[in-house]
């Protein structure tokens, strides 16, 4: 069994998006301890940088421990925050426009850190989207 601690993340996302993402990971994984969802709601821009800003040094009091933003939406404004606070923090990976197979990858990662761990997401999310039952791209693949 492995001493390191899980990797830690924040989700963040437009409405209920990151609290239900979160959520179905939960029910799914059983894992309650590896994201922290954060919605936007009623923020302005600069609301959404400073409660993420607040929230990564909450759970990262050594500078460690959350080193991934997962956001909703690539040109959001969680994600244009994440990016600001990302050139602070060089080591913090952000990953845009995540799905819960991400999300799953992300918690069963084996990968040696959390920017690892990310990477491997990012190609599993991309791995899951399709248009099943032979939609205009046919029978589910991607129409390459």
């Amino acid at each position: 069994m492995s001493s390191a601690p899980a990797p830690r993340a924040i989700v963040a996302g437009h409405g209920d998006f990151a609290a239900g993402i979160v959520s179905a990971v939960v029910q799914i994984t059983g894992r309650d301890d590896v994201f922290v969802a954060l919605s936007n709601r009623g923020m302005s821009a600069q609301d959404v940088e400073r409660t993420l800003r607040e929230r990564v040094e909450a759970l990262s009091p050594d500078g460690g421990a959350v080193a991934v933003i997962f956001t909703d939406l690539p040109a959001g404004s969680c994600t244009m925050a994440a990016r600001r606070l990302q050139r602070e923090r060089p080591g913090l990976s952000v990953v845009t426009g995540v799905n819960l197979a991400a999300l799953l990858e992300f918690v069963f990662s084996e990968a040696g850190d959390a920017a690892a761990a990310a990477a491997e997401s990012v190609e599993k999310g991309r791995k899951a989207l399709a248009v099943a039952g032979g939609g205009a791209l046919g029978g589910g693949s991607r129409g390459a």
